[in-house]
């Protein structure tokens, strides 16, 4: 009988319901963008049982909105529970750098210390003569792991610190000269094959 009271208390219905609803659009709008990045790099295997979870917070949420279609916290808690969840999200794929970048590097100056550099660090590398705008320079293209785009920048702004470079996303990758790295979670389930996806 007391639990029941409480679930109809001023308590329940004005703070604890609208920090439940916080968090469940928390970890569904998360899930979701995770979801939604995972299926635009081709993660055939996890997306779908993202989106099984993902659609089962969210009714849970949505039916206690219905239930309290006069309580105006709720709503407010929804909307921001959908905000935080957004950039949760955003920071939690940031955070597991998964996926593949290519990286075109315009040296503005000698590039032999550069390249030497970034070979030694196990990167591949292909390097171009090009004409720019001011005269003949090269370009050095790479295709690496995101999780070492930090590492390959530092590396240009040590040996280049003025070097134009662009940074793409890649959906696939199919052979080519990569850094040994232990693998990832998802690579250990089974998420991932070899080829990035």
């Amino acid at each position: 009988m007391e639990t029941i009271g409480f679930f109809d208390s001023n308590i329940f219905a004005w703070v604890v319901l609208p920090i439940l609803i916080i968090f469940a659009r928390i970890c569904d709008v998360s899930i979701g963008t995770l979801r939604l990045i995972f299926v635009s790099k081709g993660f055939k295997k996890l997306a779908p049982i993202l989106g099984f979870f993902e659609v089962i917070i969210w009714l849970v949420a949505v039916s206690q909105i219905m239930k309290h279609l006069d309580n105006v916290v709720c709503y407010i808690a929804y909307g921001g529970g959908f905000a935080l969840g957004n950039y949760i999200g955003m920071y939690l794929e940031e955070k597991l750098s998964i996926g593949s970048v290519i990286i075109r590097v315009v040296p503005k100056s000698d590039t032999s210390e550069l390249i030497k550099e970034l070979q030694l660090q196990n990167f591949g590398l292909t390097v171009v003569d090009a004409e720019g705008a001011v005269g003949k320079v090269k370009i050095i293209f790479s295709v690496i792991r995101r999780e070492n785009v930090e590492n390959f920048i530092s590396i240009i702004n040590q040996f280049n610190p003025h070097a134009f470079y662009t940074i793409e996303e890649v959906k696939l990758v199919n052979e080519g000269v990569f850094r040994n790295n232990s693998g990832n979670l998802f690579q250990k389930f089974g998420f991932i094959n070899k080829k990035g996806k």
